[in-house]
């Protein structure tokens, strides 16, 4: 989550994710109403928002990135934030800054048309998520609109992480890779070097991990060491 828990601190983060060898960046804007996250990122977007970030300043921390490193990002949203900046102005200023590609979690693929012109003409790759629940006629649509990557989701649910990745993962990945060309991430609930190599195991592209980020953000290891030293009961994340 971009801003989180602050400019400074963020933007630190990032370039230590991409040191330590991330290949491509997942970056947030916080939002009110992030309702396809769990508790551990919808305390990011408190903590970012009351931190100052916007869509303005998350401009600045985009250009911050690219100067220190080329590396994709592709930017998580909710719809009302690109609507209320302007569709086409938003995508546009962000692929200026240097975004690779938008996922706009809360926008039915039936209304992707409100995005995709103007990513398109933007210069911006689409990616739209897959769920277990998926029907694959839907399967097959999703797979059309998405010139980015396919956003799978392991599990049905919101993001956080979790101690076992869904036994449907090897399934859903397989019918992706036989509709499209595109890479085929898997994300919400990957907490785990296990998970993560059951995801390659499955033919996956790439793996992507949010909420354990975020709660390292929260909870950094020594913080957590000296209160579990004084007998302090940590409140629980997802």
């Amino acid at each position: 989550m971009i801003g989180d828990p602050d400019f400074d601190t963020s933007l630190d983060v990032v370039k230590a994710a991409i040191d330590a060898g991330a290949d491509v960046l997942e970056l947030g804007i916080p939002f009110s109403d992030p309702i396809a996250d769990g508790p551990t990122i919808q305390k990011a977007d408190i903590r970012a928002t009351k931190s100052g970030m916007n869509v303005t300043r998350a401009l600045d921390f985009i250009r911050r990135i690219k100067q220190y490193k080329d590396v994709p990002i592709g930017l998580l949203m909710y719809y009302n934030l690109v609507y209320q900046y302007g569709t086409e102005k938003f995508f546009r200023d962000f692929h200026q800054a240097g975004v690779n590609s938008v996922l706009v979690a809360d926008l039915s693929i039936d209304d992707a048309d409100e995005i995709t012109g103007p990513a398109r003409s933007a210069g911006l790759d689409t990616v739209f998520m897959v769920t277990p629940n998926t029907q694959p006629e839907r399967m097959k649509l999703i797979a059309a609109r998405t010139t980015g990557f396919i956003y799978t989701v392991s599990v049905l649910g919101v993001t956080g992480s979790r101690d076992d990745i869904s036994d449907t993962v090897a399934g859903l990945v397989g019918k992706l890779k036989s509709l499209t060309v595109v890479p085929v991430c898997v994300g919400f609930g990957i907490s785990k070097p296990e998970h993560a190599a059951t995801v390659a195991r499955a033919g996956a592209d790439g793996v992507i991990i949010g909420s354990k980020v975020v709660g390292l953000i929260e909870s950094p290891p020594g913080r957590q060491k000296r209160h579990d030293s004084s007998n302090l009961r940590l409140p629980r994340g997802d």
